[in-house]
């Protein structure tokens, strides 16, 4: 729930918000995306605390339940050196909830609509240029500055390889027919398409409040582009959690009578079915399953972190373990938000982290615009990508800025400088 602060205060600098998303490109060439995120969390924190009073969205007292939980798991980490990991994700966390402490409290002290919006949409535009990198160019990868510079002990660590070692693409060479899937700016295809995932929801708000601007322009075109690296990520989940998205704003459409919305997920679907005759998605996707042991090799994970889990409920083992037995290459505690934060966190943890979904769910439902209905998307989509994909990285952070613009609006007047009548956006 809101605070209302009275007195007058200095609004938020959004220019942290455009270094921190807008920039993100660059900060993938340098090799710093991921271990720098959370050095903008920071800068983030700093900035907001020396404007005045926070404003605490909904979902706060979840967040800090969480984060707590979080915190006392590091005391069943095995070894001192899994510190770091550790400190990754819980960097990635905490700065995702400040995130969303800024996109509040900046929408409530007026900051315009289409600026406070533009660096997400910017990091999307970011992502999709990366992602046609790795269409035309696959094989494409980096020694950035930041891996030259770490100790080799460090940055031959897996984990800070991955990160840090960029490519365009991630190629797996044991599959039996295998594929130059969608990566960049992620280490991994499945971070890209739960990121397209998210996104998405995010532009086709922007563009039913936006009416004109190039901005506007730029994001028409991105989105049908989009769907060619989003189709070779070969990304099942990323098709369930967009899925499961448009079918409950399809839903809710349908029962409140809202032609034009209906009209918008039609028109939407049959672009992405054009672009399916020209990229063979489904042949792709069925090609992989049948040359790959991906299918079992999750069950054969999802049931050891169960048997895991078991043996420490309450908090979990504080990150990933690598298991023996495991026919796998993943450790067990991954490939699945749910398994990892019930694995390195506990179960507790993981009821508040759905929780919070749930709560979030609950509370952007009301909105009554075009743009804040398809914001009310993003905490479905994540419930539905949960069980398969994990999002403790940048895509956190992302959700967590789309949720803060539409809970900002939906929860009381918002003061906003808009801009003028031929580009007013709706409000959510």
């Amino acid at each position: 729930m809101w605070t209302r602060n009275t007195a007058p205060q200095r609004a938020l600098p959004l220019w942290p918000l455009y270094a921190m998303f807008a920039a993100m490109p660059l900060w993938w060439l340098l090799g710093g995306l991921y271990l720098g995120w959370a050095l903008f969390g920071m800068l983030l924190a700093v900035v907001l605390l020396t404007h005045g009073k926070v404003v605490w969205p909904p979902g706060s007292a979840l967040w800090f339940v969480l984060v707590g939980l979080v915190l006392i798991s590091a005391t069943r980490l095995e070894k001192a050196s899994g510190l770091l990991v550790y400190g990754l994700r819980l960097g990635f966390v905490l700065t995702a909830f400040v995130v969303y402490l800024y996109v509040y409290t900046a929408a409530r002290q007026g900051a315009r609509w289409e600026r406070l919006f533009q660096p997400v949409l910017l990091y999307w535009l970011g992502m999709v240029a990366l992602g046609w990198v790795g269409v035309l160019a696959p094989r494409l990868a980096l020694t950035t500055p930041v891996e030259s510079l770490l100790p080799d002990g460090l940055a031959g660590q897996r984990m800070i390889r991955a990160v840090t070692h960029v490519h365009s693409t991630e190629f797996n060479p044991t599959g039996r027919n295998p594929y130059f899937r969608t990566a960049a700016p992620y280490p991994y295809t499945n971070n890209w398409g739960t990121g397209f995932a998210l996104l998405v929801p995010c532009v086709l708000a922007y563009l039913s409040a936006v009416r004109t601007g190039p901005l506007r322009r730029v994001l028409v075109v991105s989105l049908p582009l989009a769907l060619v690296p989003a189709f070779l990520t070969l990304n099942r989940g990323m098709f369930i959690g967009l899925g499961v998205g448009l079918a409950y704003l399809g839903l809710r459409a349908l029962l409140r009578g809202d032609v034009r919305l209906i009209g918008t997920i039609t028109a939407g679907v049959a672009v992405a079915w054009v672009i399916t005759l020209v990229v063979p998605v489904g042949d792709m996707i069925m090609n992989r399953v049948e040359n790959t042991d991906s299918t079992r090799d999750r069950a054969d994970l999802y049931r050891q972190t169960l048997d895991a889990v078991l043996r420490s409920p309450l908090l979990g083992y504080g990150a990933p373990r690598s298991a023996d037995t495991t026919t796998g290459a993943e450790p067990l505690g991954t490939q699945g938000q749910v398994w990892l934060t019930m694995y390195s966190h506990g179960v507790p943890a993981l009821l508040a982290l759905l929780a919070l979904l749930v709560v979030l769910v609950r509370s952007t439902a009301v909105a009554v615009s075009a743009a804040g209905r398809w914001l009310s998307v993003v905490p479905v989509v994540a419930l539905a990508l949960a069980p398969f994909y994990g999002f403790t990285d940048m895509n956190l952070s992302v959700m967590f800025f789309a949720i803060g613009l539409a809970v900002a609006a939906v929860d009381g007047p918002v003061n906003r400088e808009l801009p003028t009548a031929a580009s007013r956006p709706s409000p959510v």
